[in-house]
């Protein structure tokens, strides 16, 4: 699938700061880009960076989150992270909602009669 996504600015920035001088901006020792074995590479620039739990999958799955919490569709979703059905972006969006949810019946909890 091919998909057509805006940088984000500040990306956008890095992205022309650093010597990549092709369509991948992360490429290997060899100046190839990563196979699908590259994703240890990315776990390890993750450990030196002092994240240990991340990974490439980690860092995409956070990117979901953070954008469905931030009041993004299912359907917007799906066209950032090029699912192909509903039901994964979904998971993101009700996992949101839950939280928004979660918030304000917290609140009522609180609640005394002369409030």
């Amino acid at each position: 699938m091919t998909l057509e996504i805006p940088i984000l600015p500040i990306l956008e920035k890095e992205i022309r700061a650093a010597p990549t001088g092709n369509l991948t901006f992360l490429v290997t020792a060899f100046n190839r880009p990563f196979t699908i074995k590259g994703g240890n590479k990315m776990r390890d620039w993750c450990e030196e960076a002092g994240l240990p739990y991340c990974s490439a999958h980690g860092l995409r799955k956070a990117g979901a989150a953070r954008a469905a919490e931030n009041g993004a569709t299912a359907h917007q979703l799906q066209s950032i992270f090029g699912w192909r059905t509903l039901a994964e972006a979904e998971r993101y969006t009700k996992a949101a909602e839950q939280k928004r949810m979660a918030g304000v019946a917290m609140g009522l909890l609180a609640r005394t009669e002369g409030d």
